[in-house]
Order: structure tokens, then sequence, then C-alpha cells
């Protein structure tokens, strides 16, 4: 295996987690800032009120893509890593 190759596996791996986590991060992200602007407009500073939603978005989003997340990286390692493996 050469360097090249082995770079080549290293970005394709760091891309495929990046796809993989973007859709639960920007969920986080977006609920997270959704109830820290109700919290600020409405002066509640409830620790469960930004714990709970964002929670059960996460998790939502997560059971909604993770056949997408399984197909991402089912690909990865049939076409990048059990390939070097094998020795092909």
């Amino acid at each position: 295996m050469t360097e090249g190759v082995l770079l080549d596996v290293l970005r394709q791996s760091l891309w495929t987690a990046l796809v993989v986590s973007l859709p639960i991060l920007a969920v986080a992200l977006a609920v997270g800032l959704a109830i820290g602007l109700i919290q600020a407009l409405t002066s509640v500073q409830e620790m469960t009120l930004t714990f709970v939603p964002k929670l059960g978005a996460i998790l939502a989003v997560y059971w909604v893509s993770m056949s997408f997340s399984s197909q991402m990286l089912v690909k990865l390692y049939q076409e990048q890593i059990i390939p070097l493996i094998a020795g092909q």
C-alpha cells in the first residue's frame, strides 16, 4: 500500500464521517438555537427545556437518517477498505 492510497482512503473516510454526522449536528444546532431564542425572549432559564427537545430531535433525525448512514458506511467498506484488506 502506497502513501497515496492511504491518504485517499483517509480522505474518503473523513468525508463519509462528515456526511454521516452532518444531519444530526445540524439539527442539534438548529434546535439549540431555537430553544435559546425562546428562552431569551421569555426569560425562562430552565436547563431541561434545552436538553429534552434537543435530545428528541437528535433521536428522530438519527432514526430517519439511519438507512442513509448505514448505506454510506457499507459503501465505504465495500469500495475502499475491504479491497485493501483483501489485497485487490
